[in-house]
């Protein structure tokens, strides 16, 4: 390795340039900024005011912040189903006078003055619900009138019954401890705003409204098309608004004994600010709770803080103005280039030194040269299949093989002429493995490890493993299950290719060609499943040694083929046992003569080598070039390897004329015939083997006869 390269190796493998792609892909980023921002402001007027921390400043401002902590809640929910509410501030003010009036003028009970501000509340929302759901006028106009008619409203009975409110002598014991009262040394706003925000983080993330109202923000004719009743959901959302802007004004009610002009005064504009400058979006179905009350948080301390600090109402109203303008174009422009940030920083290529191979050249007389053996097959399914990765047999001949919509098809012994989908399991089905019972075990792309059984039954068996305690991404999710083999205690071996990218992108996976690939073991008697190897260069095929006391995994971007050990002196270490191979090796298979077949799914190019020691151009490839134009590896020509239990490769079988099998990730020996599959094929292929056991298949081999 020469000095610039071990340079390059040092920056590109050793510098996690990866990272910042990580941390962009997560939902949680979202919160990052409005976080910041909130220690920044908490932390600066916290400096710069005398007695900021106090406990008697802190109790009158934790007060304030429950109040307006609901009202943002409630107009978090809005947003999140898609729409916008302007009239928060005037239901808040309606409610604060129903409470007052209830209770100072007509003398009624505590709780009769509640159930006034929630009626108030509720009749407001329903009228805005109604309005924006079922007759599908717009919000921003919709709720712009009703705040003014509400204003105008609460103005008159201000004017009129103010005196009254302020000259009556009823008096409470529970009123006045909602308004001063503490619990455990919280406020009762505080602890209002706590219960009402936990009842509606769990309700959007964990029950059949929330799930609704998010999706009719992300998109409401798509959220029609699915059976959601969007209208009613709109409703809904605009009556929760109502409630909790009522529920606030009962609480300021009870502190303040009063109303007067100035309630409610710019509460929609602060509680709108607070919404957005949280991380909610304005266009709905992004966002969340936590960042609304984030958001609360940030504003009440700007608006009192820059209040303390002896500035005038113009000053505050311009700073809610430019922090609201700040956090909408952020909003916006994030939104929309967000996927182009990501896309540009994502992929982060290493540095990798290829070993020198052998010729697979034809007549080139080393073991790995392709001969055109496989490219005069017979045909199954020809047409009828669309990417059959594995293929399998039963004990009765029948054979079995995955598609890309989903299925697994079965065709019948013994012309293999007829067929049926045998199971629908959706997204990818790729490995394939009868267990004991005669269960047939599937790794799917993407969603994880699943067996169906004789009946039918579909069951998931496992779609994640145990985090990584100092990992930032998400590795315990099963982005990439790949092929399995089951030993013979019943536990399943199987390998999750790469932690980065999903099963579809295993293009990128190999552009980057960074080592995330992993072997896991799912024990059946637990439900568990666990990491025995990880840091691999794509982890593909997974084949138990005929001895059951190890197995054989493929490494497909590194060529090579390694022994993990289950039994003896190496339990639970691996050795490469093929190295360097002119090929990327794909599923391994036993053959009936106690050695073992493996698929290559494409050939080693110099190009594509050469550009693996230059992970600098690979970065700019994928930044300034279209996908069509970037360098891959070579997966149109491919074939079928032979090995010994030490790694001893026996020979090889190819496809020359590239009409058969160009491409083969799969193979299955079976009664003297070879069955072999491939990923980007319309067919599967059937091969006369001289010499092999006419009477060998797989399960007897794995299981034995049948009882």
């Amino acid at each position: 390795m020469s000095f610039r390269e071990r340079l390059q190796s040092w920056r590109y493998n050793l510098v996690p340039d990866h990272l910042i792609g990580e941390i962009l892909s997560k939902r949680w980023t979202d919160n990052a900024i409005p976080f910041l921002a909130l220690i920044l402001v908490v932390a600066g007027f916290g400096s710069v005011i005398p007695g900021f921390f106090k406990p008697a400043s802190l109790q009158d401002s934790t007060r304030q912040l429950g109040e307006f902590s609901i009202v943002v809640t409630g107009l978090t929910v809005v947003m999140l189903g898609g729409g916008i509410d302007l009239s928060v501030g005037s239901i808040f003010a309606l409610a604060t006078f129903s409470s007052v009036a209830a209770f100072f003028i007509f003398d009624l009970p505590v709780w009769v003055a509640f159930l006034a501000a929630l009626a108030t509340g509720c009749v407001f929302g329903a009228i805005n619900g109604y309005l924006v759901g079922f007759l599908r006028l717009r919000a921003f106009l919709t709720t712009l009138v009703t705040f003014i008619i509400g204003r105008a409203i609460f103005d008159i009975l201000i004017v009129n019954y103010g005196a009254a409110v302020q000259t009556s002598t009823a008096s409470s014991d529970t009123w006045d401890f909602i308004g001063d009262g503490t619990l455990g040394g919280l406020s009762i706003p505080v602890i209002g705003a706590a219960v009402i925000a936990i009842f509606t983080h769990i309700a959007l993330t964990r029950s059949r409204i929330g799930w609704h109202i998010l999706a009719v923000g992300g998109s409401r004719r798509s959220a029609h098309n699915a059976g959601i009743k969007v209208k009613r959901t709109i409703f809904l959302t605009y009556v929760f608004s109502g409630l909790c802007a009522s529920t606030a004004g009962f609480l300021i009610a009870c502190r303040l004994s009063g109303a007067g002009p100035g309630t409610g005064l710019n509460m929609e504009i602060l509680a709108l600010t607070a919404a957005v400058v949280g991380g909610n979006s304005l266009g709905g179905g992004r966002g969340s709770v936590a960042k609304g009350l984030m958001g609360a948080v940030i504003v009440l301390v700007m608006n009192n803080g820059l209040i303390r600090l002896g500035y005038g109402t113009g000053t505050n109203q311009m700073v809610i103005g430019i922090m609201l303008a700040i956090a909408v174009t952020i909003d916006i422009r994030w939104l929309k280039n967000r996927h182009k940030v990501l896309n540009e920083v994502y992929v982060a290529p290493i540095y990798l030194k290829m070993g020198a191979a052998q010729s697979a050249l034809p007549g080139s007389g080393t073991p790995f040269a392709l001969n055109n053996a496989i490219s005069q097959t017979d045909y199954i399914g020809l047409g009828a299949l669309e990417g059959p990765e594995d293929v399998i047999l039963d004990r009765d001949d029948h054979l079995y093989c995955g598609t890309r919509h989903g299925e697994i098809v079965r065709f019948f012994a013994p012309d293999y002429r007829r067929s049926e989908v045998f199971a629908h399991v959706g997204g990818f089905p790729l490995g394939l493995a009868f267990d004991r019972d005669g269960n047939l075990l599937s790794c799917v792309g993407a969603m994880g490890l699943y067996s169906i059984t004789p009946d039918r039954v579909v069951t998931r068996l496992s779609a994640e493993t145990r985090r990584s305690l100092t990992s930032v991404q998400d590795d315990a999710r099963l982005r990439d299950p790949n092929d399995l083999d089951i030993a013979p205690d019943g536990k399943v071996y199987f390998t999750d290719s790469t932690k980065r990218f999903d099963a579809h992108d295993w293009a990128l996976d190999s552009i980057e060609n960074r080592a995330t690939g992993r072997l896991l073991v799912y024990d059946p008697k637990t439900g568990a499943t666990r990491t025995l190897l990880d840091g691999y260069h794509y982890l593909n095929g997974v084949c138990m040694a005929h001895d059951g006391r190890s197995l054989f995994v493929a490494e497909s971007w590194a060529c090579r083929v390694h022994r993990y050990w289950l039994e003896g002196p190496k339990a639970g270490t691996a050795e490469c046992v093929i190295r360097d191979m002119p090929g990327y090796p794909d599923n391994i298979n036993r053959a009936s003569d106690g050695t073992y077949w493996m698929a290559w799914l494409g050939m080693r190019t110099p190009s594509f080598d050469l550009s693996l020691r230059h992970p600098g151009f690979r970065k700019r490839m994928t930044r300034r070039l279209p996908q069509d134009d970037w360098l891959f590896p070579n997966i149109n020509t491919g074939g079928v390897v032979k090995f010994d239990e030490s790694g001893r490769v026996l020979g090889t079988l190819g496809d020359l004329s590239g009409r058969s099998h160009p491409m083969v990730t799969s193979m299955r020996e079976h009664k003297g015939w070879l069955f072999i599959g491939g990923i980007l094929n319309n067919r599967i292929g059937r091969l006369k083997l001289d010499g092999a056991d006419p009477r060998w298949t797989g399960p007897t081999s794995y299981w034995g006869e049948r009882a």
